[in-house]
């Protein structure tokens, strides 16, 4: 069985969001160089991308240009590190990369991060000796802080300019959310610190990553290379397990930090670890001497956790509540395997107020495409897959009486291609899915032929501009069969197969080369057309803040063409565009009289008003007076919705949309506490989910039209399901 991943990737490569330049002392820096592995893995990589790609293309001086543009722009993206003289001594290298590879040198890669490298710790050092002067609120000056389109500067005092522009910005921020000159120094410097700190611990398996993703991502936006730790995580998150403790770390303050204990997991059960607890040693076993791992990276940490079902870990552990010259606490753990339930499906039931009554829609939220393919080809009775969970709530709807399903795929950027097929035979039984042509031009038709539906009644799918991939074939398959309503924002536009390949399995190795996500195919819709580039276009859509030229396939400078192909042999279910216009008109009326939805149209004006700004004022007042125009638009709200909700009697649940309205306070998330990190989480998670209850009122008004319109719900096929319905 192929592992065929149609997941959506924004990024693998490694970017930085802060900055360097030219001091005029020298820095100490690190002098990273390629290990053996890493050239071999650059070579066996390269063979598969020049081959066995979906649109194979040469690695050649035209190539390296690509790579090497690329390359720049993953390091310096904002064009804030390094100087034009440092580009132009690169030059020579942008029609060499091509060579570096095939020849197994790849010193000219590593020299270009490592003077990267140099440039970061330079800037970040300047900015730490700018935190010792003061800054002048008072000049009409601005700050660039999108430059992604603009030219290297060519002096360090250029540079210098820009980055007192930059620190002057973060200053402000801290003065204006109301913190003291010392508090913000403190701030600052301890910021810029991290900075450092987490640079220094950067290895060459990062660099390599960057690198190799240059090359990968300048033939599509989906062809990814994935180093020894990458691999691991991205395996883990397509199976939803791993062996270990079941604890969720974060890096805070140089140690690894407990965020949040999995329930059922060795670490949740013991009853030994608490949110917030430090994670100071590792052993390995109940007898050993834990090593020290303060200051560690947070990757390294978690390799040193997790091991062997039923093997034992030994932590150091530093409570919580205690100082950093606490007293310590070892806690013994057995690994055992632990599912990651929160990026499970996960169910609930929304009532909705309709003309003809109350109704009840099941949801299901799907946040991938998951399937632990390996517990599958092992025979694993308890294997984990969305197509089982979501069959398993479809049972449980049924019992509940629920009157239509919504399936939410929004921010789903997809997953397996097994899960796509298999999950649209729940509501289609058998028949094609999906088409894929290959780079030869052949079709293969690919669907379920032994299918049987779970669900026959109404249903939809809830997508926004995230649904990516594997979400786009499931819901592109709801529509062309006429089967349900796609309700929401269109889809990404992703109409690409990647197949990963294991290269450490197939040079016998363990843990030294890493994996390969490969285009191999570019997937069509049942009716012949594609989602690539267009995506799928929903039939009841939302206002919404995305656009294609920021956001999605089509802002892609490489993505492939949209094409159609023959349709395959497969036959409508049902058809709802009798329904459709009164569908739209009543969704309409309703977001018109929709609080929530008139602020949302509100930001969405302003927003578009906005997103081509790419400077900000430095001056205090100019800042303060948009701060104040936006509490006050806050407080509006808050008068307004208070208003809303004494009316409705309702305000317990709903109020939490405004506690979501916090102004900016300046600071990272690594700088907030972890308990008002959590809080803000839990705030969100609470929040009005405005989007989800609008679609469960859009089914809801489906149920009710189906119902007095026999004809529709004939060709629809929901006619029994609502007699059933009627009869319990």
């Amino acid at each position: 069985m192929k592992k065929t991943w149609l997941g959506l990737v924004l990024g693998l490569a490694i970017t930085t969001h802060f900055a360097t330049a030219e001091s005029s002392k020298p820095v100490a820096t690190l002098d990273f160089k390629p290990l053996p592995q890493q050239v071999q893995a650059a070579n066996i990589a390269t063979q598969y991308l020049t081959r066995a790609h979906y649109k194979a293309m040469p690695l050649d001086d035209a190539m390296s240009e690509k790579i090497f543009d690329r390359y720049l722009k993953s390091l310096d993206g904002e064009h804030i590190f390094f100087l034009q003289s440092d580009i132009d001594e690169f030059s020579p290298a942008r029609t060499q990369l091509d060579d570096a590879i095939f020849d197994k040198d790849l010193s000219t890669p590593f020299a270009m991060f490592n003077r990267y490298h140099q440039r970061f710790i330079e800037r970040i050092s300047f900015a730490k000796e700018l935190l010792k002067g003061e800054f002048d609120f008072t000049q009409p000056e601005t700050y660039q802080f999108s430059r992604e389109k603009e030219t290297w500067l060519k002096t360090a005092a250029e540079l210098d300019d820009l980055w007192r522009k930059r620190v002057k910005n973060d200053w402000l921020r801290l003065k204006i959310a109301g913190k003291e000159v010392a508090e913000i120094r403190k701030t600052l410097d301890r910021r810029y610190d991290t900075y450092l700190t987490q640079a220094k611990k950067r290895k060459s398996e990062d660099i390599f990553q960057i690198f190799m993703n240059a090359y990968a991502l300048s033939i599509d936006p989906h062809t990814n290379y994935l180093g020894p730790k990458a691999a691991e995580d991205f395996d883990i998150s397509m199976s939803l397990s791993m062996s270990g403790i079941g604890a969720t770390l974060q890096e805070r303050d140089e140690m690894a930090t407990v965020r949040e204990l999995i329930p059922g997991s060795p670490a949740a059960l013991s009853g030994k670890l608490k949110v917030g607890d430090r994670i100071v040693g590792v052993g390995q076993g109940a007898e050993s001497q834990p090593v020290d791992v303060m200051g560690w990276r947070l990757d390294d940490v978690v390799a040193l956790i997790r091991g062997p079902k039923d093997s034992t870990v030994l932590l150091d552990v530093l409570p919580a509540d205690a100082g950093t010259d606490g007293t310590h606490k070892s806690v013994i753990l057995v690994r055992n395997k632990i599912t990651l339930e929160q990026q499970a499906a996960k169910k609930t039931i929304q009532e909705v107020k309709t003309p003809d009554g109350m109704r009840k829609i099941g949801v299901i939220e799907l946040p991938t495409f998951y399937l632990d393919i390996d517990g599958m080809r092992r025979g694993n009775k308890d294997y984990k897959s969305a197509t089982r969970d979501v069959a398993k709530y479809l049972e449980e709807f049924k019992k509940a009486k629920v009157d239509s399903v919504l399936i939410d795929l929004r921010n789903n950027g997809g997953g397996s291609l097994i899960e796509a097929i298999e999950l649209s035979s729940l509501f289609i039984g058998k028949g094609p899915v999906v088409q894929q042509r290959y780079s030869r031009g052949e079709i293969q038709v690919e669907g379920n032929q032994e299918g049987s539906v779970h669900w026959e009644g109404p249903m939809g799918v809830l997508i926004n501009r995230g649904s990516a991939s594997a979400s786009e074939i499931f819901a592109a398959a709801i529509q062309d069969y006429g089967r349900g309503l796609i309700i929401g924002e269109s889809s990404f536009g992703k109409g690409t197969v990647q197949n990963v390949i294991d290269i450490d399995r197939l040079t016998r190795t363990e843990k030294m080369y890493g994996e390969l996500k490969l285009t191999i195919a570019q997937f069509f819709r049942v009716n012949g057309g594609t989602t690539q580039l267009r995506g799928v276009t929903p039939d009841i859509a939302y206002p919404t803040f995305t656009d294609a030229e920021t956001f999605g396939e089509a802002s892609y400078d490489n993505a492939l063409p949209w094409v159609q192909i023959k349709p395959a042999d497969y036959k409508v279910m049902g058809n709802l565009k009798d329904i459709q216009a009164m569908l739209q008109v009543r969704h309409e009326m309703r977001i018109a009289k929709d609080l929530e939805f008139q602020f949302i149209k509100e930001d969405i004006a302003e927003y578009k008003k906005q997103k081509d700004k790419k400077t900000i004022s430095l001056n205090e007042a100019e800042r303060r007076q948009e701060r104040d125009a936006r509490e006050e638009k806050i407080k509006q709200r808050e008068t307004l919705r208070a208003s809303q909700e004494s009316k409705s009697n309702a305000g317990a649940k709903k109020n939490q949309a405004s506690k979501l309205n916090t102004q900016d306070d300046g600071l990272q998330v690594n700088e907030r506490s972890l308990a008002s990190e959590l809080a803000a989480e839990k705030a969100s998670k609470e929040a009005k989910d405005v989007y989800l209850i609008e679609a469960a009122h859009i089914l809801g008004d489906e149920v009710e039209l189906l119902k007095s319109n026999k004809r529709v719900a004939d060709r629809q096929g929901s006619k029994a399901a609502l007699k059933r319905k009627e009869i319990n």
